[in-house]
């Protein structure tokens, strides 16, 4: 799969907002890439972690972030699952449940209800060992004011905890598993 052929199509223009973008997703990939390197007990794919890392934010110019220079008209909370529409219609199921999955520490169909969040009602919770090491890696990297440095786990930690006690929870195993 060419992931840049995809990111240039839905990402045509050298503006701030593909600034952003491959900024962001190329620090997420080089964190997961090293999280796989460093444990190669977890029989990680490679190749999928660099494909679905670069392309785990793609329904991001479909939301309304002007912090980012998005100007779609979608709840940001939705990115991951229109990034995830926009893969299935390129024919990447895969790569698509790592967009789907990745927001936050994954989002359960219990808060999704509660949150009254515009989304599907289902769970999308990272489940594959790829789809958990690049979630776990795009913590540490914001779109906004940590764009080249990333985030302590402490700072990671404490954004969780801002979304539920779940997300913390999970952070730790995953911190566990990959630091």
């Amino acid at each position: 799969m060419d992931y840049q052929h995809i990111i240039d199509k839905y990402y045509p223009l050298n503006d701030e907002q593909r600034h952003i973008y491959m900024t962001h997703a190329r620090k997420v990939a080089d964190m997961a890439l090293e999280i796989s390197n460093k444990h190669p007990e977890l029989n990680a794919d490679n190749a999928f972690i660099e494909e679905a890392a670069m392309l785990h934010d793609l329904g991001m110019f479909l939301v309304d972030a002007p912090r980012i220079h998005c100007h779609g008209k979608a709840e940001y909370i939705c990115h991951g699952f229109l990034g995830a529409e926009l893969l299935r219609q390129e024919g990447f199921e895969r790569h698509a449940l790592v967009c789907e999955r990745h927001t936050g520490t994954g989002i359960s169909k219990e808060l999704i209800i509660k949150m009254g969040w515009n989304l599907p009602h289902r769970d999308m919770l990272p489940l594959s060992i790829e789809e958990q090491i690049i979630c776990f890696a795009d913590k540490y990297y914001s779109k906004t004011k940590f764009l080249n440095e990333p985030r302590t786990y402490q700072q990671v930690l404490e954004s969780m905890a801002k979304i539920s006690d779940e997300a913390v929870a999970r952070i730790e195993q995953w911190a566990k598993m990959f630091l």
